[in-house]
């Protein structure tokens, strides 16, 4: 038999705990499957060619005659060494840590004020629904059934691995830059130990249209109702622009030098990086608590403190008030698809590296649940606390205008939150140190998690080399290009690699994904593996998701903005046409990813012709499974023993698609 020919059946089995009899209506539960096991035909023929399997024995059927022992059964009984997380709390609080991030805190409200407030809230959640929450739970499926990373999971259809190599791209990009956020909150925490807040009030420099973010007196509006309405803009928004970022109007002369201070932090950001990725899984498990908890303490001070300024409740109604015309805008539903994306890190290999240190037979799908609705929770908690601080913005600047009250883009988040500080009447830099440290904690539960991720990639194709030398070698390649983006013209650059590096790439390539999955391996061999590791059928709701509704969701969200696709800005500036050259250049390398190592699946797969290489490069390599030997075996008997049931049904086309969907 060929390599890749013994999985052409879409069949799976179940969990040695949930085995059912062929001969019974009821399947086993768990802890009585022992007691019944020699009472259970079939099982027992099993078990007897998994023992003669470890044995080196010919194995025997139901008539006690000896049958021959496959090749693939006869490995030796030493399951590969992999790290694994301390216990399941460690791998939902990571899961936690990971998803409920920066995404959530910074992206997400600047990404619904670019799109409506209210009207962009709609769509999140129904993509919530419709892509993330499906793609999340495959994900970890896959994850955790094969212990395999981001790329290697994809031997079950190697043809497909380019989807792998593209995702850890993307993701290599955003780690670069998210590092950077970081290191801009170490700004600010370091900046909150001034005796006053150095972005709470207005310089000479930045004229007559700077207002104060600290606490206005009783008499101030009285005092200066002439001047309020020429103001524009808070000495936050100035102290993150003029100081911070030292932000130009432009990079038509280039993008200038790093800041010193921020090229301090974020040395120090990758310091911490690094040292939690030299101990490993384990250790950043332990660390899962402190980084997936201690952030709502602080969101929960800052929300009282928010919904309590003066005119909170129309930024707040602002952003839940759906506006119904923007919901046939296709930029608000890619807005919303590529949101989910970042805030759940799906379609970036991320979840597949973090399962894939689970014991097998683990519950993923609660915690899929637990985490996909907690990350929902945060991203609508913390909009409600920015749009309610936009809402005092107008309010101080006598406008009802929210979006007009301050520059929208990835910065927003460092303005309104200081802003909202700034007007503390308590000791102001108390709560400063703490919410800088909670942003801080957010953007290490993230970047961790995607760092790893590529260092899972790289250890897995270069095997010889140590541990510590692949995580200093990220940690300075990633330092070195980080230090583009807090140049004066970074922002520009961030928002350009966002786009084409990103998230263009990320929804192209989960498209992919889910075809890799819902129709070249099926979802209803999918399935059926979910039974043999879980024990559990999957509802019609994942099914139809991973069979037609999200792949043509994204599918059609990617065509309308291909169709409706106007050139990049960054708060109305136009790039160099030699820039969108770049950034197509970028999405077209991290998209050929998929030609590549499609070619080279081909090459590698066994086959006398170059038709049957191909046909083999879609099929399942041969220790494709689970990682635990001896569990391995018995899948392999039993998806081979499934072949018989698909012998004898229909062969059409339609039938098959039904078939696979609703089997």
């Amino acid at each position: 038999m060929a390599a890749g020919n013994e999985f052409e059946s879409d069949a799976g089995f179940v969990n040695f705990a949930y085995v059912p009899s062929r001969h019974a209506s009821t399947t086993s539960i768990p802890g009585e499957y022992r007691k019944t096991l020699d009472s259970i035909d079939y099982t027992a023929s099993v078990k007897t060619k998994i023992d003669a399997a470890s044995t080196g024995d010919h194995g025997i059927d139901l008539n006690t005659n000896k049958l021959p022992l496959p090749d693939e059964y006869s490995q030796p009984n030493i399951s590969p060494q992999r790290d694994s997380w301390g216990n399941d709390a460690e791998f939902l609080m990571s899961c936690i840590a990971l998803s409920v991030g920066l995404g959530n805190v910074w992206r997400f409200p600047f990404t619904a004020l670019d799109n409506g407030g209210g009207a962009f809230v709609i769509p999140y959640i129904i993509v919530l629904f419709l892509v993330g929450k499906p793609v999340y739970y495959m994900e970890m499926l896959l994850g955790q059934f094969s212990s395999k990373g981001s790329v290697k999971v994809y031997d079950f259809a190697p043809i497909m691995r380019g989807v792998g190599y593209g995702q850890v791209l993307a993701t290599g990009i955003v780690t670069t830059y998210y590092a950077t956020l970081m290191a801009l909150t170490l700004r600010y925490f370091v900046d909150s130990f001034y005796s006053i807040l150095p972005w709470s009030y207005c310089r000479a420099e930045w004229g007559n249209s700077c207002i104060d973010s600290k606490p206005k007196t009783d008499n101030f509006y009285l005092q200066n109702s002439t001047a309020i309405m020429d103001v524009k803009s808070t000495s936050a928004e100035n102290y993150f622009i003029n100081v911070i970022l030292r932000q130009k109007n432009g990079i038509d002369d280039g993008l200038g030098s790093p800041s010193w201070s921020l090229a301090l932090t974020l040395a120090f950001s990758w310091l911490v990086i690094a040292l939690i990725m030299l101990k490993g899984v384990k250790s950043s498990g332990k660390a899962s608590y402190f980084l997936a908890l201690f952030p709502y303490c602080i969101m929960a001070i800052l929300l009282v403190r928010s919904l309590t300024l003066p005119g909170a409740f129309d930024g707040v109604l602002y952003f839940l008030k759906p506006q119904w015309d923007k919901l046939l805008d296709p930029k608000v539903w890619y807005s919303a698809v590529t949101q989910v994306f970042f805030s759940l890190a799906i379609c970036f290999g991320n979840i597949i590296m973090y399962a894939s240190y689970n014991r097998f037979g683990h519950n993923i799908k609660r915690d899929c649940n637990i985490v996909t609705t907690l990350d929902t929770f945060t991203s609508l908690l913390s909009g409600i606390i920015i749009f309610g601080i936009l809402g005092n913005l107008a309010y101080e600047s006598n406008t009802t205008d929210i979006r007009s009250v301050v520059e929208g883009g990835p910065g927003l988040a460092f303005i309104s939150y200081p802003d909202a500080i700034a007007k503390f009447k308590f000791v102001p830099q108390i709560f400063s140190v703490l919410f800088f440290l909670m942003l801080f904690v957010l953007g290490i539960g993230s970047n961790v998690g995607m760092a790893s991720c590529v260092m899972t990639v790289i250890k897995d194709r270069f095997t010889q080399t140590k541990h510590w030398v692949i995580v200093v070698s990220i940690a300075l390649v990633c330092y070195l290009l980080g230090l583009m983006y807090i140049t004066p013209g970074g922002q520009y650059v961030l928002n350009l690699l966002d786009f084409y590096g990103a998230s263009f790439v990320a929804l192209v390539l989960a498209i992919f994904e889910l075809l890799a999955v819902g129709w070249i391996y099926g979802v209803k061999r999918l399935c059926k593996d979910i039974y043999f590791m879980l024990g559990i059928k999957t509802s019609w709701y994942y099914r139809i998701c991973w069979g037609i509704i999200t792949p043509a969701f994204m599918a059609a969200i990617l065509m309308y903005t291909l169709v409706e696709y106007k050139p990049l800005q960054y708060n109305d500036y136009t790039y160099p046409s030699g820039v969108y050259v770049f950034g197509w250049c970028l999405s077209a390398f991290g998209i050929g990813q998929l030609i590549f190592w499609a070619v080279y699946g081909v090459h590698r797969r066994t086959g006398a012709t170059l038709w049957e290489k191909v046909v083999n490069s879609f099929k399942p390599k041969s220790d494709w499974g689970p990682l635990e030997p001896t569990t391995l075996k018995a899948y392999k008997i039993f998806v081979d023993g499934m072949k018989v049931d698909d012998m004898f049904k229909p062969n059409g086309f339609w039938y098959k698609i039904y078939d696979n969907i609703f089997n």
